[in-house]
């Protein structure tokens, strides 16, 4: 699923009478979109990743287009850092598109090797925006 589409379908989905609205495709991307009030809230779990590489480490890459966001706030410490551990589930960074937050989770448990985009920066689908060192 590429940007457009998924453009064209939060939008679609911020029209209907839907709630909420889940997506998983074979390649283990997967979005939820869920409508809180007026606003339209979303998860996005990025797709599952590749087998890690000789030197141990996992490139964890942009599930959507839009501008990336260390932290929940200007004041806020970071969702993870260099030399964190961090969990299946937990949340990494916000990526922000068409004025929603979306806020993009670890699909494993690892350690923050590097975080390879900046604060406020524009990030393409697919950028590597962390690397990983799986745990187990």
């Amino acid at each position: 699923m590429d940007s457009k589409e998924i453009r064209e379908l939060i939008e679609m989905i911020s029209r209907s009478n839907f709630s909420t609205f889940e997506l998983e495709e074979a390649d283990g991307f997967k979005l939820k979109l869920v409508k809180q009030g007026a606003a339209l809230a979303e998860s996005v779990v990025a797709a599952e990743p590749a087998p890690a590489p000789e030197d141990g480490f996992v490139d964890f890459n942009s599930p959507i287009v839009g501008t990336f966001y260390r932290s929940p706030g200007p004041d806020a410490p970071p969702f993870a850092d260099v030399g964190q551990t961090v969990k299946k589930g937990q949340v990494l960074c916000i990526v922000e598109a068409m004025k929603v937050m979306n806020e993009i989770e670890s699909e494993m448990d690892a350690e923050v090797v590097e975080v390879c985009v900046t604060d406020g920066q524009p990030v393409e689908f697919g950028e590597v925006l962390f690397r990983l060192r799986p745990l187990s």
